[in-house]
């Protein structure tokens, strides 16, 4: 059985072929692929000094228990390859914002912990953060399209 969606005029068309309301919305979703990441590191860094990566890494431990996790929990929760964490904390902890060591439960496994020097980094941060997130994204969007926004997104972030 061919799979089918709906044509401009109403009628069904072969899979194969985007409409004209899906092909607008993946070239804006390509377009926001390709900006959005750049625009926000840069003005984060311009305001911070710090990347979106290393804010979303001292924002998750911040908001952890304990402000401290598994590392291989830190990645799943920013998204990040644990090599790439692994990158991420080590130059925290040369700033003296994260400490990282064997988990005593769990020889195998590497904690991550927020120093209070990386507290007070993350709260001096979250101000430009929500900031930059109004401007670049939230302001654009009218607030009553924001859940079905999260919701779309959160869709497509959850495939695996």
């Amino acid at each position: 059985m061919a799979h089918t969606s709906s044509g401009i005029d109403g009628t069904a068309q072969d899979r194969g072929t985007l409409t004209l309301e899906e092909q607008a919305m993946w070239r804006a979703l390509g377009r926001v692929v390709q900006r959005l990441p750049r625009q926000l590191d840069d003005a984060m860094m311009r305001s911070t000094g710090l990347t979106m990566t290393e804010f979303s890494v001292l924002h998750v431990l911040y908001e952890a228990q304990d402000q401290t996790l598994r590392m291989s929990d830190l990645a799943t929760s920013t998204g990040l390859s644990i090599s790439r964490v692994s990158r991420v904390a080590l130059a925290m902890e040369g700033r003296g914002w994260c400490e990282r060591r064997r988990d005593e439960e769990d020889g195998r496994s590497a904690l991550a912990s927020l120093t209070p020097a990386g507290v007070t980094e993350v709260q001096r941060a979250k101000a430009h953060y929500s900031d930059i997130a109004r401007q670049h994204v939230l302001d654009r969007v009218p607030r009553e399209s924001l859940h079905v926004l999260a919701e779309a997104l959160t869709a497509i972030a959850s495939r695996p």
